[in-house]
């Protein structure tokens, strides 16, 4: 474009910026972590070099990788259990925290004389009840899967319990001036209203499901064919076989990881299009 014989650059010709800013910033999400993660390795490894730590006191990366693919055999079957443990866990506790949560919000006394349960069970050491879990449940791996449940329930029920009873007092004035009943009003105001609440619930509980399944074993002591990682550490340790210590260690890293990408995943797929935390704004 030409005004009064200067040029004056099209703004079409910026039109990519915005873009190539994005493509950008999700390079350096995904490159910075793996840099550091590559300099802690490089770190550990040149120490264990440098210093000739070894391998009983601490196995290098290299080390652990090769125990990881030796014993593979032995740790792909107890990495299993610890999942199915953590995610049936976890279900339950999602059917049981929202489903309580529905329960408590409908009266204040109902939540008055049921809520402090919760918080009792919510604050004892499961390494302390666990040994009573394990004494009545008819198996080691229900016990576990009780265990794991009381960990990761209450985040859940107390999120839900928030949301639901964070509703915007104008659109619930709304919805008794239209005449909607108790459930119209809890499914298509209450609910929807408390899903950033239960998404945090999700993350949280996801994790604590894992570590409540892991201290369960360790209190436990399980053996045998149906044992998950947790045994595997405390046996690679009693035979001060370090490197399958590690490798044990590191699955179980991984597996966390993975639930926490899984339930954010989740929580972003849900909020992406209408909630603030997940919305991308032009600023």
């Amino acid at each position: 474009m030409t005004i009064a014989g200067g040029n004056i650059p099209s703004r079409q010709a910026d039109a990519p910026a915005p873009a190539r800013a994005s493509t950008s910033q999700k390079l350096l999400r995904v490159s910075v972590p793996l840099l550091m993660l590559f300099l802690a390795l490089l770190a550990w490894d040149l120490y264990v070099r440098l210093n000739d730590v070894p391998p009983y006191i601490l196995p290098g990366p290299l080390t652990v990788a090769d125990a990881l693919l030796n014993d593979w055999g032995t740790l792909w079957p107890a990495l299993f259990v610890t999942t199915k443990i953590t995610f049936m866990a976890l279900a339950l506790a999602l059917l049981g925290g929202v489903g309580l949560a529905v329960f408590l919000v409908q009266s204040r006394w109902v939540e008055l004389a049921f809520y402090p349960f919760a918080v009792i069970l919510q604050v004892t050491p499961i390494v302390a009840v666990a040994p009573l879990i394990l004494i009545y449940a008819p198996t080691t791996q229900v016990a576990l899967l009780i265990c794991a449940f009381l960990v990761a329930f209450f985040p859940i029920l107390s999120n839900m319990v928030q949301g639901l009873k964070s509703v915007d007092h104008h659109l619930l004035n709304l919805f008794d001036l239209y005449g909607a009943s108790r459930w119209q009003t809890l499914l298509y105001l209450k609910l929807p209203a408390a899903q950033p609440y239960f998404m945090t619930g999700l993350r949280i509980g996801g994790g604590l499901a894992l570590i409540a399944a892991v201290v369960a074993e360790f209190a436990a002591g399980s053996a045998g064919a149906n044992s998950g990682l947790a045994f595997r550490l405390l046996e690679a340790q009693y035979r001060l076989n370090i490197p399958r210590l590690f490798a044990a260690l590191i699955l179980l890293s991984l597996l966390g990881v993975a639930i926490f990408a899984l339930t954010s995943f989740i929580a972003w797929l849900s909020l992406r299009r209408w909630h603030e935390s997940s919305v991308r704004r032009e600023n």
